[in-house]
C-alpha cells in the first residue's frame, strides 16, 4: 500500500522523485567546494552522500536548510538530491501511513527533532519488563508468606 502522499513527493508517471529534490548546480557546486575547503584544514565539515548499499547519517532538524546531511546519489549525470519528507519519517521509523500535513522545511524540522520511533517501543518495552519486576519484588518484601496466597486467590 502506498502511503497517502505519494503523489507529492515521487512521480509513478516517471518513476522518480520530483525533481525539486535535486540540488541546483549552484548548491551542488558550493557544498562539493565547502567540504573541499574544510578537507584540507583537517575538519569533517561536508555533506553525506549516500546509495542504495550505505546508512544514512544523522537526520538533523537543520536538514531543511540545504540537506547536506544526507544526499542521495543520483548516479554520475546528475546532482544528488535530497530525502523526501516521506523518506525522512521512514528513516525515524514512521509507518507510511502516518500523515504528513505539513510543509516539507516544517516536515524536515519536525523529522529532524524525533526519536526513532521503533527504538522507543523497544525502550519502552524494556523498561515495561523491568517496572513489573520491581513492583512484585517490591509486594514480595512487603506481604508475608501466608497473606501471599490470598493475594493470588
Amino acid at each position: 500500500m502506498l502511503p497517502w502522499d505519494e503523489g507529492r513527493y515521487f512521480d509513478h508517471s516517471q518513476g522518480e522523485v520530483h525533481a525539486k529534490y535535486t540540488l541546483t548546480d549552484k548548491l551542488w557546486a558550493y557544498l562539493q567546494n565547502y567540504k573541499k575547503k574544510h578537507q584540507e584544514k583537517g575538519n569533517g565539515f561536508g555533506f553525506g552522500l549516500v546509495g542504495p548499499e550505505n546508512v544514512a547519517r544523522t537526520l538533523s532538524a537543520r536538514y531543511y536548510k540545504d540537506g547536506s546531511e544526507i544526499l542521495v546519489d543520483q548516479g554520475p549525470s546528475r546532482n544528488p538530491r535530497r530525502l523526501t519528507p516521506r523518506e525522512c519519517a521512514r528513516l525515524m521509523g514512521f509507518p507510511d501511513s502516518f500523515k504528513i500535513p505539513v510543509s516539507d522545511t516544517r516536515a524536515y524540522k519536525q523529522f529532524g527533532n524525533s526519536v526513532v520511533v521503533p527504538v522507543m517501543q523497544a525502550v519502552a518495552a524494556e523498561m515495561h519488563l523491568h517496572l513489573c519486576d520491581a513492583v512484585h519484588r517490591e509486594l514480595e518484601q512487603r506481604v508475608e508468606p501466608d497473606s501471599m496466597l490470598q493475594l493470588v486467590a
